[in-house]
């Protein structure tokens, strides 16, 4: 790991639960693409008010990125690469951008947590995304749905 800020809170982390002490080091990361969203989205991560996010899998597999599973650990940073707190995923499930529903919106906690806020959030970051690679978002695509629970914050 070589963000200094989070192999030390992984280290803090660890400290407390000896039984991961065997575990892979963690990713470290931040949510979102930009300094706004990745500082405001690491902030509701550890105010318990985001409990999931969603990936394009078109977006994981054309940057080689493994999908998640359940028990893996992330370190969530803000856009500086300081760690906020460390997540664990509960859930990974494969769902059509077009059966997204509320509940969803709800568990990711991003503006009004309305759907409507939640489609047009992640379109729009879906097309950014997807630009990079002459590709485009479409509503049958496939989101990697992936719910967390905080487990360790400083």
């Amino acid at each position: 790991m070589e963000n200094a800020s989070a192999r030390n809170l992984w280290g803090d982390f660890l400290d407390t639960h000896l039984e991961f002490a065997n575990e892979e080091a963690p990713q470290v990361g931040y949510f979102g693409d930009n300094q706004k969203d990745a500082n405001k989205l690491a902030e509701l991560v550890c105010k318990d008010i985001k409990k999931a996010t969603s990936h394009s899998l078109l977006g994981l597999q054309l940057r080689n990125e493994k999908l998640p599973k359940i028990d893996d650990f992330f370190v969530v940073t803000d856009w500086a690469g300081k760690a906020k707190c460390i997540i664990r995923t509960t859930s990974v499930k494969l769902i059509p951008f077009f059966s997204i529903h509320s509940e969803h919106a709800r568990l990711e906690g991003e503006g009004d947590k309305s759907l409507d806020y939640w489609k047009k959030a992640h379109w729009d970051y879906y097309t950014r995304e997807l630009a990079e690679f002459g590709r485009t978002p479409r509503e049958s695509m496939i989101i990697v749905f992936e719910r967390f629970e905080k487990v360790f914050q400083r």
